[in-house]
């Protein structure tokens, strides 16, 4: 029997369990390096995501402002691990949950919104400028203007999110004792990437951020592009993106993001979703730049098995990234029913 020194102890309610998070050496899929790795395992959080963190942030700082009350209508735009956030504290806090939905949101994440009573709404054509999350934005404007006593938690704008990363920071610097010489960062809002970059330079660390962007995202600059693994890039500009703050980039695309899915799965029996998968394959491009013995981390942002029907599905690889069967080998192989 394993046994060890942990501190036990009861909390008084599902959203005091958000936070203070493990953070996981990687040891076998670092094997070769010669730098330290490890993994911030965001899902652990109770809803399963980094984004519980921001959600239950956002939320209690509106309640505590007098922003909403019970019984108010929470909105927001998301493509799946906000939304999930959201619904738990929602319900948790007596408020009602509108989320605004496009086709790349996953049917096990529907079915989880669902079962917490949150109203779905679909937007199913892009904007031209803008592509889906555009039109997301969109909706959520209109609903905000014919429902009483609405409040747009806006993950893309509301300070909150970055500041919320400020003690995700805290945990990650504490469990390395102030060793930490690089940190991959997927974007999205940005709100976890800025957040962690305003607390390295508020701070004065040393701590040099890696931002992992999507190929097809438009956030430094590039043309926007068909993306099918949702999590990470945007289709606009971010309100909270600073690059003179951010040390370098990486670009992944789909299929890095389902290689390092399941590299992390097969070498490291950690079931994570496409941003980790991202981050991941971003660590081995970018391997050749870090130093020797360097403290190296990341985060493992959300659960894997609302991926079970995508990346880790062989038939879907095969049908909607071909590509895949030359870069890497699923544990079982490539044998599809």
């Amino acid at each position: 029997m394993i046994t060890q020194n942990i501190a036990h102890t009861i909390s008084e309610s599902i959203v005091d369990t958000v936070g203070n998070t493990p953070l996981v050496k990687l040891n076998k899929i670092n094997r070769h390096a010669n730098f330290n790795l490890y993994g911030k395992l965001e899902a652990a959080n109770p809803a399963g995501s980094i984004k519980d963190r921001t959600s239950l942030f956002i939320l209690q700082k509106a309640l505590a402002d007098g922003r909403i009350k019970n019984g108010d209508t929470v909105i927001e735009s998301s493509s799946g691990n906000m939304a999930v956030g959201l619904a738990q504290a929602c319900l948790y806090f007596d408020l009602n949950l509108i989320v605004v939905v496009d086709p790349k949101l996953n049917s096990h994440t529907e079915k989880i919104l669902r079962t917490y009573g949150v109203r779905i709404e679909k937007v199913t054509k892009p904007k031209q400028d803008g592509g889906y999350l555009g039109a997301r934005l969109e909706k959520v404007q209109h609903l905000l203007a014919t429902i009483p006593n609405s409040f747009w938690s806006n993950q893309y704008g509301n300070q909150n999110n970055p500041l919320t990363h400020h003690q995700t920071m805290t945990e990650i610097m504490d469990a390395l004792h102030g060793k930490l010489d690089y940190l991959f960062v997927a974007t999205s809002t940005c709100g976890t990437l800025m957040g962690c970059a305003d607390f390295i330079v508020k701070n004065n660390l040393d701590t040099k951020i890696i931002a992992v962007d999507a190929v097809g995202s438009v956030l430094f600059g590039g043309p926007p592009l068909k993306r099918l693994i949702p999590g990470h890039g945007a289709g606009v500009p971010s309100q909270f993106l600073d690059t003179n703050r951010i040390y370098d980039q990486v670009y992944v695309d789909d299929v890095d993001c389902a290689r390092g899915c399941w590299s992390l799965l097969e070498k490291e029996a950690i079931l994570c979703g496409g941003s980790s998968g991202g981050m991941i394959s971003a660590v081995e491009k970018y391997s050749k730049n870090i130093k020797a013995d360097s403290n190296c981390a990341l985060f493992l942002c959300d659960r894997g098995e609302r991926y079970l029907d995508t990346i880790y599905n062989t038939e879907w690889l095969l049908k909607e990234l071909p590509e895949s069967r030359n870069a890497f080998t699923p544990l079982g192989g490539w044998q599809v029913a």
